[in-house]
């Protein structure tokens, strides 16, 4: 006889953003992604609905990246100099999206200017259709700064517009508003960090439906099972019905696994780590999937082989057999 799988009803859900914007909707997006509307945790498809499916975007820089590993820049060698052939190419190898980080200084060593930020995320919109990520160098002044002029110049092509934090909120916030525009909220890993934040955001007057949170995270072996756990507190906070906690959330593996010495390093290493290539796409890849289950409607990939390898993820994951009885 079948036995019975208890199954969770919940009474919340997770909010559903929309990034990018068609030319019928006012902007140049020749497609735009939908993330979020769960009701259910992550992948659990016997217990609720799970309407979109998880994004993984590819992050590009502004200009050669002077702290990236060596591997990916040798990945990215014929692109990385020109941001709109980059946006294109990542395009090509099979991104939702593209997630462009702006740069302190440019190529000259000179602090980096508006015009010159406008320009850039000008030139990659043109080169590539996929909704926009744009994250600023991550100091709140030069943040406020030039986030602001790609508001106002990208005004309804609904980019996501990043980092906005406890510092600098008001100002992102404010020209999102002005901008249609959606806005990633980050935090330090924490539940109730998020939660204020979100608060603060909302008390501005910004459709929540218009914000992501970013609880930040660690890379495998790095952090990765707080940051696990703070995801997974906060997805079932949504859940439960917590109205602040019930947003997409975004986080950036690509970002935390290259950063690692096993992903950065191929010297100096123990023999037994194996290849330096295979071990970091592994790293990656198994951080991005480790998020995924915790719950994760957006991941940020660096390298080309590993989105594959999470695509191929989420499509199984997301075609799973509904198991209602064993």
């Amino acid at each position: 006889m079948p036995i019975e799988i208890p199954k969770d009803k919940w009474p919340g859900s997770v909010r559903q953003v929309v990034l990018g914007a068609t030319a019928a909707e006012g902007g140049t997006r020749t497609s735009k992604v939908v993330v979020g509307g769960e009701t259910c945790m992550p992948f659990m498809h016997f217990e609720g609905a799970i309407p979109n499916r998880p994004v993984v975007a590819l992050e590009i820089r502004d200009r050669r990246p002077d702290d990236w590993s060596p591997l990916l820049v040798k990945t990215w060698e014929n692109v990385i100099d020109d941001p709109a052939a980059w946006a294109k190419a990542a395009e090509e190898v099979g991104a939702d999206a593209i997630q462009l980080t702006l740069s302190l200084t440019d190529s000259a060593g000179q602090p980096m200017s508006p015009e010159t930020a406008v320009a850039t995320v000008k030139a990659v919109l043109q080169a590539s259709g996929l909704p926009l990520i744009v994250f600023g160098p991550g100091q709140s002044e030069v943040d406020n700064l030039l986030l602001v002029a790609v508001a106002e110049a990208t005004k309804g092509e609904r980019l996501a517009l990043g980092i906005c934090e406890d510092k600098n909120y008001r100002t992102i916030v404010a020209t999102a508003m002005a901008n249609d525009h959606v806005i990633t909220a980050r935090s330090p890993m924490d539940v109730n960090l998020a939660k204020q934040l979100n608060i603060l955001i909302s008390d501005m007057g910004l459709p929540l439906d218009r914000v992501i949170m970013d609880p930040t995270t660690g890379a495998l072996g790095y952090g990765i099972e707080y940051g696990y756990s703070v995801m997974e507190r906060l997805r079932l906070a949504a859940l439960q019905g917590d109205a602040m906690t019930q947003l997409p959330m975004l986080v950036t593996p690509g970002y935390e696994a290259w950063k690692t010495k096993e992903s950065k390093v191929g010297e100096g290493v123990p023999e037994s780590w194996g290849d330096w290539l295979q071990r970091a796409i592994n790293w990656e890849t198994m951080t991005a999937i480790a998020l995924l289950e915790a719950g994760a409607n957006i991941l940020v990939l660096r390298h080309p082989e590993s989105l594959k390898q999470v695509e191929a993820a989420i499509q199984d994951l997301m075609t799973a057999p509904d198991m209602v009885s064993v």
